[in-house]
């Protein structure tokens, strides 16, 4: 009798553990056809392209990454509950998944939550300048807010311990600061990430809402806040070095206004390097960047979106605006098809391409030709699961 008990509340104990505890399988499939001109081809003898054609390439994560994750939550009692995120991306038109960073090159991270105290994680994150995310128009699609600084605002971090605040009086406050785990507090060229490290306060209201953000990202090489010069005379053909775009701080004022069917937001960023060498002229130190659009949610399934981003940098280097439109059709909760197109002008010393490119005159980057515009066109479908 007395095993019998116990093995009954053994059972029972089982079932309660298990019913605080869940684990939630997660992705999203992104794929569309692009058309794109203004696209390099060729090169001269210094190794930059001297001619453009046009192209159309079946594309995957335009619109939005292409991804796969899983999330789990345990409530360990007390208000406390233990917590875990794995997320990799992958190319939906090759079944290809990430490179260097892993399986789960986006997400891996493991931390406690009370809703007291806020949520504390450590791991491999996205960086905290992707907290540009909830205030871009076209949420950070492949045109449009990481375009003009070259990928600045959306890489990942590892190494890193995260604390998001809970909400009090409309304020939420997040921080992130991640190791470069070499003898070098900020880095000496021994790892392959330098110190970073980011932080941000955000004020919601039922109207509008407002973040302000601090960032930056140090050199692995050397810890500085310079992602070193660009070879060549300003021609980078290998894509070894990209200046303010690779390290520097980052500073942003974002907005949400909130008018019924209507969302607008806009943004400025100033982008600053310190301690700068072997600049060649035409390649920045600084950059001023900002974009502003409007969202029109015209049915519950249809929105219709505009943008302009524009960015100018220092030392010659030119500035650039890309204009933006589309929009998207909910077919259902988990299933849209997005449209955009988007044309890029530089002035005359600038090569900014409507991807997030990295800096030089390379056919192999996809920068148009200095001075040149680039145009594209973009359709795709995404599902969520």
């Amino acid at each position: 009798m007395k095993k019998a008990l116990l093995a009954a509340a053994l059972m029972s104990a089982g079932v309660v553990a298990h019913a605080q505890s869940s684990v939630t399988l997660y992705g999203r499939l992104d794929a569309g056809l692009e058309y794109m001109s203004g696209v390099p081809t060729g090169a001269n003898a210094n190794g930059a392209a001297n001619s453009s054609s046009n192209r159309f390439k079946a594309e995957s994560g335009d619109w939005g990454t292409s991804l796969w994750g899983m999330k789990g939550v345990e409530d360990i009692g007390g208000g406390n509950k233990v917590l875990f995120q794995l997320e990799g991306s992958f190319n939906t038109m090759t079944g290809a998944g990430p490179g260097g960073g892993g399986l789960f090159n986006r997400w891996a991270t493991v931390g406690l939550s009370n809703s007291q105290y806020g949520t504390f994680t450590m791991g491999r994150m996205l960086f905290i300048s992707n907290g540009v995310w909830d205030f871009d128009p076209f949420g950070q699609s492949n045109w449009s807010s990481a375009s003009l600084v070259r990928g600045r605002n959306w890489p990942q971090s590892s190494n890193n311990f995260a604390y998001q605040s809970p909400k009090i009086a409309g304020f939420d406050f997040y921080g992130q600061y991640a190791l470069s785990n070499a003898t070098s507090w900020n880095g000496n060229g021994s790892t392959g990430q330098g110190r970073e490290a980011g932080a941000q306060i955000t004020y919601t209201t039922s109207l509008f809402q407002v973040r302000g953000l601090y960032d930056e990202i140090r050199n692995p090489a050397n810890g500085q806040l310079w992602g070193g010069p660009v070879a060549n005379n300003g021609i980078n053909t290998a894509n070894t070095a990209n200046g303010v775009f690779a390290a520097s701080r980052e500073y942003s004022a974002l907005l949400n206004v909130f008018l019924g069917q209507f969302k607008i937001q806009a943004a400025y960023q100033a982008v600053r390097s310190a301690g700068a060498t072997g600049v060649l002229p035409g390649q920045p130190t600084t950059l001023n960047h900002e974009w502003g659009g409007v969202t029109w949610q015209a049915t519950p399934a249809a929105a219709l979106i505009a943008a302009v981003y524009h960015v100018n940098g220092n030392n010659g280097a030119g500035n650039a605006t890309i204009y933006t439109v589309g929009g998207s059709y909910n077919l259902s909760k988990r299933t849209l098809l997005d449209l955009q197109a988007a044309t890029v002008r530089n002035s005359r010393n600038a090569n900014f391409g409507l991807n997030a490119n990295n800096a030089g005159f390379a056919a192999a980057t996809d920068n148009p030709l200095q001075g040149r515009q680039q145009t594209g066109v973009y359709a795709g479908i995404q599902h969520s699961f």
